[in-house]
């Protein structure tokens, strides 16, 4: 099946202004600071109208991307690594993701993941890798390190771009956000700064940065309000169905919504690019390589003040 063998038709109606999620325990209402993203299904089949979209938004959301078989597959796979871990309630059916009152994160390892054929079959899927086939122009590829994440209750991610973590390779690296489970507002979905892969200041700064070498951490910012007064920025979210995916850039600024719920959230990021284009190598091979922690790095809020941003 190669992706525009049908027309996914969106299932979620639209949030109400009014609405309040949070980010960094901070409120965030719809209709004031945060809106919500728009999906891009009515494009599909027509890359250049896809390309202009994401050139000009930043982002593609398509619903219903993947095959809900696969998806189902590759959930319950994850689900029994995790339950494997202890990390889920005992008693409650593996379907519900509820964490154990002494849960902890789980770290899905290069080789944790290769344990998890289902999960590789939606990622290296031929319906992903047919899409950047056609949406670059060439034959395609995906980044070993796949980002596997069971987001714990209370937790969230901060405002950052993607290339300060692997822009050593091209730059036309696209990152795929997939939902494998379905994720409502309260279990902190993915948030986008709209506009922010178009504000030229960020890229010339943090934009050229490398957290591999740069940075004590990779996060612009912990903070939905502080992004939003000093570049601008307006936050986007949406809730999520099981095989919803989100396209963007390495420039698109994006964190995710607080998880309030008491369930693990259940996503990836994984990575596609030109078979042909230089590759960010540290993403490659068996050992992905992991950010260095060494104290003597300059830290995100001193490289800030010296960019003025």
């Amino acid at each position: 099946m190669t992706y525009s063998d049908h027309l996914i038709t969106p299932k979620l109606a639209n949030v109400p202004d009014g609405t309040e999620v949070a980010m960094a325990r901070k409120k965030l209402v719809f209709g004031q600071t945060i809106c919500q993203l728009e999906d891009s299904n009515h494009l599909i089949g027509d890359i250049s109208a896809l390309r202009q979209q994401i050139d000009s938004v930043g982002y593609l959301l398509l619903r219903g991307f993947f095959d809900p078989a696969l998806v189902s597959k590759a959930r319950t796979e994850i689900l029994n690594y995790m339950s494997s871990q202890g990390v889920l309630q005992g008693g409650a059916t593996i379907d519900q993701t509820t964490a154990s009152s002494k849960h902890h994160g789980v770290r899905f390892t290069h080789s944790v993941i290769q344990q998890l054929p289902g999960f590789l079959e939606v990622v290296n899927s031929n319906r992903i890798m047919s899409f950047f086939d056609s949406f670059l122009g060439g034959p395609s590829m995906s980044l070993d390190h796949k980002w596997l994440r069971a987001t714990p209750p209370g937790q969230n991610t901060g405002a950052h771009c993607d290339v300060v973590y692997m822009g050593a390779g091209s730059k036309e690296l696209y990152t795929v956000w997939t939902a494998l489970d379905d994720i409502s507002l309260e279990m902190g979905p993915l948030a986008v700064c709209l506009d922010s892969h178009q504000h030229q200041r960020l890229k010339e700064t943090y934009g050229a940065s490398d957290a591999h070498q740069d940075l004590l951490e990779g996060w612009f910012s912990r903070d939905p309000y502080e992004v939003m007064e000093k570049l601008g920025f307006r936050w986007a979210s949406t809730p999520f169905q099981a095989g919803d995916i989100m396209i963007f850039g390495m420039y698109l600024m994006h964190g995710s919504l607080d998880n309030l719920s008491a369930r693990f959230r259940l996503s990836c990021d994984t990575r596609y690019q030109l078979a042909d284009a230089e590759v960010d190598w540290r993403h490659m091979g068996e050992t992905p390589d992991q950010i260095p922690k060494a104290k003597e790095r300059i830290s995100i809020q001193d490289a800030r003040a010296n960019w003025g941003i």
